[in-house]
């Protein structure tokens, strides 16, 4: 699930939680799973993967990750990505359009002080996305690490959370008969979101 902290009160965030709740009250799995889509200046590719969304703090929209990874060599490098959800038990879609920043350390700490000790432990024995001799390593890794008790609140430094904050999203509902409603909020300096409809 995803936590609200202080959320905005703007349009399209009123909108998202009306979603969201249907979304939850339905049953949904997976819920905060998000695709995340970036650019890789080396190799002139775009490369997408689905995260669990933490928390909407106002209008900063964090997740966590390790900081060596792919990803976060991405993010340093290019700012701008794409985010979208699909929740089929209503069959809505949300498309987003967003910069991407490292959080605070402090917001980092807090997070990761409340996670599960195994998920903590997985955090700090992997060198994520790095190649390995086998899966077994991966496991001896992290079984190692997970004896550490005394060590899995500590937040290493090459772990923490990325927070991006949309300047586009578009609200997707599928419609039987194909004619699927497109509702897109575009923010604008002076004037602060804007609301046009698409064609489906």
């Amino acid at each position: 699930m995803i936590k609200f902290i202080n959320l905005s009160t703007s349009e399209p965030y009123n909108l998202f939680t009306d979603f969201y709740n249907d979304a939850l009250n339905s049953n949904q799995k997976a819920i905060d799973a998000i695709v995340i889509s970036s650019f890789d200046q080396d190799s002139n590719e775009v490369d997408s993967r689905f995260v669990n969304l933490k928390y909407i703090n106002n209008e900063d929209w964090i997740f966590f990750s390790n900081y060596s990874s792919p990803k976060a060599r991405q993010f340093d490098s290019h700012k701008q990505i794409t985010a979208a959800f699909y929740w089929n038990e209503i069959d809505v879609q949300i498309r987003i359009k967003a910069s991407i920043k490292k959080c605070d350390e402090e917001f980092s700490d807090f997070h990761f002080k409340l996670r599960d000790h195994s998920k903590n432990a997985l955090a700090i024995s992997s060198n994520q996305s790095e190649i390995v001799s086998s899966y077994q390593d991966v496991k001896d890794n992290f079984e190692k690490v997970s004896t550490r008790s005394s060590s899995l609140f500590e937040r290493p430094n090459y772990w923490g959370g990325f927070s991006f904050v949309p300047y586009s999203m578009e609200f997707w509902q599928g419609n039987s008969s194909r004619v699927n409603k497109r509702t897109l909020y575009k923010l604008n300096d002076n004037l602060g979101w804007i609301k046009t409809y698409l064609q489906p």
